[in-house]
């Protein structure tokens, strides 16, 4: 009896192993089975992507007007039903002339889906994107940055590679709630090629939201010019 006990304990101990080396494999932020992760651009010029996931939500016009103001052009991260739910705020967007990308269409975690899942969540998202008139090239970004087989695999037979990115102080505990810290942040862990990403769009977002002002302005401080992802990829190695 203490044999078998002893034995499940093992089994049990491995399947915990094995879930949690899976998870983590998932969220890695430069890690993939198949094609390529994009965590910032390997260049020495002082440029950076400034990214924003989800939405359009209810502070999309607070946004776009703190970009105008500041003359930057950003990268949208959009979520196919949120498009559809918003479709004068997405195009307001596009519009505005910011980089669109495509952020799945439910937001789902894409591990352990199956293939026709992740195609249709991209496939659908694209086509609502090119709907509202974007017409420049569609990146895309996993919900939550999760990534393992399926998602992966479609990316690589589509030559679409998954971006990422190497700042995201929103997600830090101990300054979101921050504006001025969140800015601070940034602003101390910047490097050529940066990709930051922030959450802007919804109501519990406004430190986000506040942040962005002080990020611009601390970073064009320091010399440093903002520019679209797509752009960010044609930086060449140096």
């Amino acid at each position: 009896m203490r044999k078998v006990v002893k034995i499940v304990i093992i089994i049990l101990t491995l399947i915990v192993l094995v879930g949690y080396s899976i998870n983590a494999l998932s969220k890695h932020r430069s890690f993939a089975l198949f094609g390529d992760v994009v965590t910032h651009a390997p260049t020495e010029e002082k440029v950076v992507a400034l990214t924003f996931d989800d939405g359009p939500g209810p502070n999309a016009d607070e946004i776009l007007s703190i970009l105008d103001e500041q003359d930057v052009k950003g990268t949208f991260y959009l979520v196919g039903e949120e498009i559809e739910k918003n479709k004068e705020a997405s195009r307001k967007i596009v519009e505005a002339g910011h980089e669109v990308g495509n952020h799945s269409y439910t937001h789902r975690r894409m591990i352990l889906k199956s293939y026709s899942f992740v195609e249709e969540e991209i496939e659908k998202t694209d086509e609502l994107i090119r709907e509202i008139g974007y017409e420049g090239e569609i990146t895309f970004r996993p919900p939550y940055g999760r990534k393992l087989v399926s998602l992966p695999l479609y990316l690589s037979n589509h030559d679409r590679p998954a971006i990422m990115w190497n700042l995201e102080p929103d997600f830090m505990p101990d300054i979101s709630d921050d504006p001025e810290g969140i800015a601070n942040y940034v602003a101390e862990n910047i490097e050529p090629g940066s990709i930051i990403l922030l959450h802007v769009m919804y109501e519990h977002r406004i430190p986000s939201l506040e942040s962005v002002s002080k990020i611009i302005s601390s970073l064009k401080d320091q010399g440093y010019e903002f520019v679209t992802v797509s752009d960010l990829l044609e930086q060449k190695q140096p």
